[in-house]
């Protein structure tokens, strides 16, 4: 979608006639509908900078000029194109346009990072270059005519406001890499960004080229659907077995069901813990990609995104690998239909809004839905562990119904994790008091499952595992305070349990804990395990979870003030105290019920309460003693029969 769209003569015609900002305002008001005068107005300036590029004589007046167009698949925008010919091919230069005055360089996180100005105070966001290059990779990887034509796309980054500096930040080695792939201009550089769209745009737009880049089809790159396929290929990790591949190819069959017969449908996926969900979510994502459908795989947590991405690298873009795993909170600005098939995984921790404050969308279940021809929801309602967690089966069927929208329903439940037992699930749900279960004194299989007393013990043990594959990780309720001042420093300890002079950090802010190194000597919590398993996980419990009268009890006042997961429960416990209490008492419940899920092969445990120690022992010693009945039976009754 366009805003404003104009040949090169027109565009210089409607700036000199200062009616540009008026068009403008009409057009996004009829389009988008959601925009002040103001707003407008802001742009101003950067378009009467355009202008004075653009009135050169060597730049052809029947070029093609477009402000303002969405890129399909997200919210974002590009400020400016300019499209001819160089007399060999079309090509549009794509401008990201910056009223940027200065810039700080950023040593601390990844290249493509500054700091400057923005919404009333200085903020970390994107180097101008990165941005424009990474808009045209976007529109590579997914627009079928840019590619097929093909329409070469040429990006950079124009900051008028900006003045030259020694030794300029903006220009850092530090950034070089990005600014090779989209030159950046800054003030009294207008004859070099002149120079750069004259190389490109020699002739005028005889062949439609905006028109094209705004209409394409979309579909996803060969390169892209080659590299997905590279990824699983002989990954053991991403095999499906039994009900996976059941469940697979009935979302396949009804996927290509729906969409040819023009009908909009919905799959539910319930699972519990190590059933599969993210290895079939997975699968499927690769399969609508190699068979050129607009895919992408969609999560509320960034934990699961950022290890998928981080397999992939070196076999495709980074702008690529971002472009198929999406934050849940990235539809609220999505069309009807935009996309083919969105997979939803980890479907229980969708939010109501989306955004940094919690303001924008209407609920990101119905925005999945409207968006997507074909949606596939993963979930398990027992894994919601904040407040804000609102999906639910109930509420995904009910906007499904409102939406008119077909809704087929499958369940996997062969156990993939905790040594393939269902046994131990239900036999934690009996401990935790989550739900009764006929399950009391049977952990099923030979899952490994042990009480510490001592945390540094526990930590040991972990560490030891971890040299076999580094697939072995601590994590802890979020009980302890994070020290921000430390987010990516190993030596600040949050997590302090003086009586044993044990100390360790949380997981750092600039790493992929789930699959770093070193990160073993780090606690991961709730928000940055769930969706990911490992062999072994070593459990810390906190003061949340304590065993008293007889009863395993919650205590909501006991977790970190820093945890967002039960912000707001004392508004709520005042205005809806009943409400409020048994919401908590879940989310607490749950998150350990998760901690306690993530390993494969066992489950090591240490307690800050001794008496919840001591009822988790006795409820093993029942275990053990009901498996030595079991035994003595068997020998008694095989005794028998050889008399």
């Amino acid at each position: 979608m366009i805003i404003y769209e104009s040949s090169t003569s027109g565009f210089l015609s409607d700036v000199e006639n200062e009616i540009i900002v008026d068009r403008l305002y009409d057009v996004y008001q009829k389009k988008i509908g959601r925009t002040s005068r103001n707003e407008i107005r802001s742009w101003d300036s950067s378009l009467q900078r355009m202008s004075n590029v653009l009135r050169d004589r060597e730049i052809p007046r029947d070029a093609s000029v477009a402000i303002e167009f969405k890129i399909p698949n997200t919210g974002k925008r590009v400020d400016f194109i300019i499209a001819g010919s160089d007399g060999e091919h079309d090509h549009a230069v794509i401008v990201e346009l910056k009223q940027w005055e200065s810039v700080q360089k950023n040593d601390r996180l990844d290249a493509v990072v500054v700091e400057t100005y923005l919404g009333g105070g200085h903020r970390q966001t994107t180097h101008p270059s990165y941005q424009a290059w990474s808009y045209v990779s976007l529109i590579e990887d997914f627009n079928q005519d840019v590619r097929d034509i093909p329409i070469k796309l040429k990006p950079c980054a124009y900051l008028h406001n900006y003045l030259i500096q020694e030794n300029d930040p903006l220009t850092d080695p530090h950034y070089a890499e990005h600014i090779e792939k989209a030159p950046v201009f800054r003030k009294g550089e207008m004859e070099k960004l002149r120079s750069y769209i004259k190389k490109y745009v020699k002739y005028g737009d005889k062949n439609n080229i905006i028109f094209k880049i705004d209409s394409g089809r979309i579909k996803p790159s060969k390169s892209l659907q080659e590299s997905m396929a590279n990824m699983l290929q002989g990954n053991p990790e991403f095999i499906m077995i039994d009900d996976q591949k059941v469940v697979y190819e009935q979302i396949l069959h009804y996927v290509k069901s729906c969409i040819s017969t023009n009908e909009k449908g919905v799959f539910i996926v319930q699972g519990g813990p190590g059933t599969g969900k993210s290895v079939l979510a997975i699968n499927l994502l690769v399969q609508m990609i190699q068979e050129d459908y607009f895919a992408m795989y969609v999560t509320k947590n960034s934990a699961p995104r950022d290890v998928y991405a981080t397999k992939l690298k070196g076999t495709m873009k980074k702008k690529s690998i971002d472009n198929l795993f999406k934050s849940s909170g990235s539809f609220h600005t999505a069309d009807k239909n935009e996309f083919d098939v969105l997979i939803v995984d980890e479907a229980h921790r969708l939010n109501e809004k989306s955004g940094l404050f919690n303001n924008l969308g209407e609920n990101q279940v119905k925005e999945i839905i409207n968006s997507s021809k074909f949606s596939v929801f993963f979930i398990d309602e027992a894994q919601r562990v904040t407040l804000k967690d609102i999906g639910s089966i109930e509420l995904i069927k009910q906007f499904a119904n409102e939406l008119g929208v077909k809704v087929f329903e499958g369940k996997l439940a062969s156990q993939f994790r905790c040594d393939g037992s269902d046994g131990y699930i239900a036999w934690l749900d009996d401990v935790l008091e989550i739900r009764e279960t006929a399950n009391q004194n049977d952990l099923g299989m030979d899952y490994d499952f042990k009480i510490f007393d001592n945390p540094n013990t526990l930590l040991e043990t972990i560490v030891e595992k971890n040299k076999v594959n580094n697939k072995s990780r601590i994590v802890a309720g979020y009980c302890w305070e994070w020290i921000s001042e430390g987010k990516n420093n190993r030596d600040v300890h949050d997590i302090v349990i003086p009586e044993h002079n044990f100390s360790m950090s949380w997981n750092l802010g600039n790493e992929i804990w789930a699959i770093s190194d070193e990160s073993v000597y780090e606690a991961g919590c709730i928000h940055t395990c769930q969706g990911l398993e490992f062999d072994y996980v070593g459990v810390i419990i906190g003061d949340d979870l304590r065993f008293e009268n007889g009863r395993v009890i919650t205590d909501y006042t006991k977790r970190a003030k820093t945890d967002q997961s039960v912000k707001g429960i004392k508004k709520k416990i005042k205005e809806q105290p009943e409400l409020a209490t048994k919401q908590v008492d879940q989310i607490i419940r749950n998150t350990y019920r998760t901690l306690m899920t993530r390993g494969q092969k066992g489950c090591y445990v240490y307690c800050t309460d001794e008496a919840l120690a001591g009822y988790l022992n006795e409820r093993i010693q029942r275990v053990y003693d009901e498996q030595q009945e079991v035994k003595e039976m068997l020998v008694a009754e095989t005794k028998e029969e050889y008399k």
